[in-house]
């Protein structure tokens, strides 16, 4: 069943190549495809399109529709070509003509929209949780570690003195931005499009305003043309912000590899979280991470495939659009997955509490005896010219006590502010 069907054959091939694998991710919109048609039929018997009689019944089956989905008993099948044809095929079987008047007033575009819209809405909920909880671990971390000191690098080469607690509290902080990006995204896609049918809106008195409250949206998209326009750039919006979440991860993930390396050994995980080698009974490889880092760097390619998608489109519904889905859906998902596993993984991660015992971490300490002569009233350039004479001659004894006292420092890590600041962006 197709709903612009016109009583003629479209030829096979024709028909694979445009509904694509539509079928598959209408699964994941199904829930939110029955919720906007309940919240739309309702709207219709307040206007008067629908009859008190046929409201009830039209209540009653699309909940029913919701509870097989619910059960994961829903399926589209191939006669079907989308989630939407299934759903109204489903109403007009149990119900006849009724069924065939849930379409009133509104077109598959804006039923589109408001699917994804919805369906946008609780991922990016789910995903700013699973933020959440992913910054609470690392803020424990933090703080169970705060005392054990790590090397700090630039352009790889030793630099100053870090810590574990520094370390692991300024990818929590980090998230913090990403949290802004994820709630500049939901204010995006906290806007009812539903009405807008076509993209040019209806000669029917329907309500939008109460479909909007039904719904649970902050405001609609007043403009119809602006509603069908949303399309794409609603979609950017969301992958810009998971994109900038997965370049978190990736950079976290990469540390987390390159320290796991013998030539580091900062950390350590269990051998059930590791993997080994077909040839090597030595291997404990950080396989798990690696996947995180490759997953959220595909995930930081997605607004540039959706850009791309999108960037020469006018005004105007047009079935480029359609393919948004297709990177959308699946990027939402492994993100989340991402965030999942990661959450997991480091519950179990092992620091290594000697790491400046090795003599070439030495070096960290030259800035601290350039300050330590300057605090005792050498000027801050003769200072520095004398501890770098001493480490070309290889006279530099460090003195490894570090005594950071501001706020982001390694001797104060302002953990009450960075979960204060998570706070406020939750």
């Amino acid at each position: 069943m197709k709903l612009w069907d016109k009583g003629f054959s479209t030829d096979k091939k024709i028909d694979i190549f445009t509904v694509g694998n539509d079928r598959e991710l209408d699964l994941l919109l199904a829930k939110y495809d029955v919720i906007g048609s309940l919240a739309h039929a309702k709207m219709l018997y307040k206007i008067g399109l629908l009859s008190k009689d046929e409201i009830d019944a039209v209540e009653k089956e699309l909940q029913s529709i919701l509870q097989i989905i619910k059960n994961g008993d829903f399926t589209i099948e191939n006669s079907f070509e989308d989630v939407h044809s299934k759903v109204e095929f489903l109403l007009t079987q149990k119900l006849g003509d009724t069924g065939k008047k849930i379409h009133t007033a509104r077109s598959r575009n804006d039923q589109v929209l408001v699917d994804v819209h919805l369906y946008l809405k609780d991922e990016l909920s789910e995903i700013k949780s699973l933020t959440e909880e992913f910054f609470n671990l690392l803020m424990d971390l933090s703080k169970k570690h705060r005392e054990v000191l790590l090397p700090g690098y630039t352009h790889f080469q030793v630099a100053m003195p870090s810590s574990f607690g520094m370390w692991f509290s300024a990818y929590a902080e980090s998230l913090i931005d990403d949290v802004y990006f994820l709630n500049a995204a939901y204010k995006v896609v906290d806007q009812n499009p539903l009405g807008s049918a076509a993209g040019y809106g209806s000669s029917f008195p329907i309500d939008r305003e109460d479909t909007t409250k039904t719904l649970g949206f902050e405001t609609l998209k007043f403009n119809s043309v602006a509603a069908q326009m949303s399309r794409g750039k609603t979609e950017k919006s969301v992958a810009f912000a998971i994109s900038s979440l997965a370049g978190t991860l990736s950079k976290f993930a990469m540390d987390i590899c390159l320290y796991m390396s013998q030539n580091f050994g900062f950390v350590s995980f269990p051998d059930e979280l590791t993997t080994g080698s077909s040839i090597m009974p030595h291997k404990k490889n950080p396989d798990v991470f690696e996947l995180i880092r490759g997953k959220c760097n595909k995930i930081q390619a997605l607004p540039y495939e959706l850009t791309l998608i999108t960037s020469n489109l006018p005004s105007g519904y047009h079935r480029d659009l359609q393919l948004l889905k297709e990177g959308m859906i699946p990027a939402i998902q492994s993100m989340k997955a991402c965030l999942e596993m990661f959450t997991f993984s480091l519950k179990s991660i092992q620091v290594n509490t000697n790491i400046l015992d090795d003599k070439k971490y030495d070096y960290l300490f030259t800035v601290e005896e350039v300050n330590e002569l300057v605090q005792n009233g050498t000027p801050f350039r003769d200072a520095y010219k004398i501890v770098g004479v001493k480490v070309n001659k290889g006279e530099f004894k460090p003195n490894k006590e570090v005594n950071h006292t501001h706020i982001g420092s390694v001797g104060n890590l302002g953990l009450e502010e960075i979960k204060n600041k998570m706070n406020e962006a939750l």
